[in-house]
């Protein structure tokens, strides 16, 4: 499995472990620019969230949420602003998440909320 197929995979894992958490999903693979894209777009009651979806073997090479840097961030929270900008989805607020798949035969959920930039 390649790096583009391991990735697909763990979104659906997230999609899945959203939705069975009541979260509504509202896109996936949400493009604003050549180098900004939100994976996951949902709903939890009143608020619309962004999620990062980081799937990872093994931590070999760090853990998933690690690659997840400031730059990132700041790619995310822009598209988000503009998918707002643009939504008619009523909302009255928004945050980012972060979920870690670990392993995608057994996988291992982990899920940040409300990301900060600082």
């Amino acid at each position: 499995m390649n790096n583009k197929q391991k990735g697909a995979l763990g979104e659906s894992i997230a999609c899945e472990y959203l939705k069975k958490s009541g979260y509504k999903i509202l896109d996936k693979n949400f493009r604003y620019s050549k180098l900004s894209e939100v994976d996951i777009i949902a709903k939890e009651k009143d608020t619309i969230v962004f999620v990062e979806v980081k799937t990872r073997t093994t931590t070999a090479f760090g853990h998933p949420f690690e690659s997840v840097n400031k730059k990132k961030l700041e790619h995310i929270y822009q598209t988000a602003l503009y998918y707002i900008q643009q939504s008619k989805e009523p909302h009255k607020n928004f945050r980012i998440d972060v979920i870690s798949v670990l392993s995608v035969d057994n996988p291992q959920i982990e899920h940040l909320k409300n990301v900060s930039l600082n």
